[in-house]
């Protein structure tokens, strides 16, 4: 195992499992996920853990403490990668040519959520179309005066996690549709620079992996880790 001294570790929190009815109005479609437990970082990655990890600072909006932004979908899984592997961890990826990946989520190392399992951690057995009043818990348009805010200034869900809604849209690990979309990745959860209405536990957005902008970032999660493990 590498020397972490030059990183602070994302502090984790346990998501119970539990069962998430998810819809998508544009599809017209209804669904039901069982989502099992699994450990998620209470903020978004910070410029200061993208930086010491990979040694690269990609961000428009410059500060240690503010979430990282302007990353794809792609530098996402090669950071969960670098993470896992100075933590002595088995990456959750395999990078090949022409962006071929492979996912092993039940390898121990980080990785990004999945769409269910981001909405169900937003949510935090909330069944309200927000986890608190907009301007308790998010950083957007009306109050973020045009910029990316410190993580963790806004009040908590149930879960304990900061910024799921506002401050940074957050890549998830899912194709949107690939019959119409093709390699197209969901991000969720709203950023600094949307309207109310973009700031939603349902939202979904999609994309390029190669797609970068100033207010999508991501955050990391892991498989429930044994005991005795990091």
């Amino acid at each position: 195992m590498e020397d972490l001294s030059s990183i602070l570790l994302p502090e984790m929190m346990t998501v119970p499992a539990g069962i998430l009815s998810q819809k998508d109005d544009r599809k017209g479609m209804r669904w039901t996920v069982q989502v099992q437990s699994f450990e998620v970082a209470k903020y978004p990655v910070t410029q200061a853990l993208y930086g010491a990890v990979l040694g690269d600072w990609p961000s428009c909006f410059k500060g240690d403490d503010l979430p990282v932004e302007s990353v794809g979908w792609f530098d996402a899984l090669r950071f969960c990668n670098a993470l896992s592997k100075r933590c002595g961890l088995e990456p959750c990826y395999a990078l090949y040519a022409d962006d071929v990946v492979e996912q092993y989520p039940m390898s121990g190392g980080f990785r990004l959520l999945t769409d269910a399992e981001w909405e169900y951690a937003c949510r935090g057995g909330s069944h309200e179309p927000r986890y608190g009043p907009l301007d308790d818990v998010a950083w957007y348009a009306e109050n973020s005066k045009g910029a990316p805010q410190t993580v963790g200034q806004k009040a908590v869900n149930a879960f304990g996690l900061h910024d799921m809604l506002g401050n940074v849209w957050e890549w998830c690990w899912d194709q949107y549709d690939s019959d119409v979309y093709g390699e197209y990745r969901i991000f969720k959860g709203g950023g600094w620079a949307d309207e109310a209405r973009g700031c939603l536990v349902t939202n979904r957005r999609r994309s390029h992996p190669t797609f970068r902008v100033d207010d999508l970032g991501f955050r990391i999660a892991r498989a429930m880790r044994l005991t005795g493990s990091l």
